[in-house]
């Protein structure tokens, strides 16, 4: 467990929370300055097509947006550098305007069918696009280019991984249809005989 996670998120208010429910309070000692990532969550980070993205805004309240692509479209430039290329939509800009105040984000990574997360705590900054096309040609897809507004990058400082417990499995269209193709096409097959026994 990366220990600065904890060390960061267990608040006055969480230990006391602790104490009331379960009659103590978990504590960190020695926590270093950041937790790297390390080449478990880099494939994780690498093979996964969204993720949640929560910022907070300048009246305090959170504000949580999905964020979608091409598996890998959240990419790992370093060990403690994400980045994603941010893609015109719906003119909203809650994330992008919630960042330029308060560059704290916390980004929430599932894996439903193998019921796996991954929660990352960090700083976000975002860069406008068109000042920057040698960037935009690194981090976002080439089929998507021309849709790109602006570039996010996310300075890690910590990761924290979760217990399956309580996580639903789910599958995207591309694993049913690589569990269910095979069948289909072995139930075509069959098919195909029992028509030819039949007309015997």
């Amino acid at each position: 467990m990366a220990m600065k996670y904890l060390d960061m998120t267990l608040t006055d208010a969480v230990c006391r929370a602790q104490t009331q429910y379960y009659g103590r309070a978990g504590k960190i000692v020695g926590a270093p300055e950041r937790d790297p990532l390390g080449d478990a969550e880099a494939q994780f980070i690498g093979d996964r097509d969204s993720f949640y993205l929560g910022s907070i805004s300048e009246s305090g309240w959170p504000y949580i947006q999905h964020r979608g692509g091409p598996p890998g479209f959240l990419r790992v430039i370093n060990e403690t550098t994400l980045a994603f290329a941010d893609y015109k939509g719906n003119r909203q800009l809650l994330s992008t305007g919630n960042v330029s105040v308060n560059d704290r984000v916390s980004l929430f990574l599932m894996d439903y069918k193998n019921r796996e997360r991954l929660k990352i705590l960090g700083h976000a900054r975002v860069e406008d696009a068109r000042l920057h096309p040698e960037l935009v040609a690194q981090v976002s897809d080439a089929n998507m280019r021309s849709s790109v507004e602006r570039l996010v990058f996310i300075d890690v400082v910590s990761f924290d991984w979760n217990c399956p417990k309580y996580i639903t499995p789910r599958y995207s269209a591309v694993e049913v249809e690589e569990l269910a193709g095979p069948l289909r096409a072995r139930i075509a097959e069959l098919e195909v005989q029992l028509r030819a026994v039949k007309t015997k």
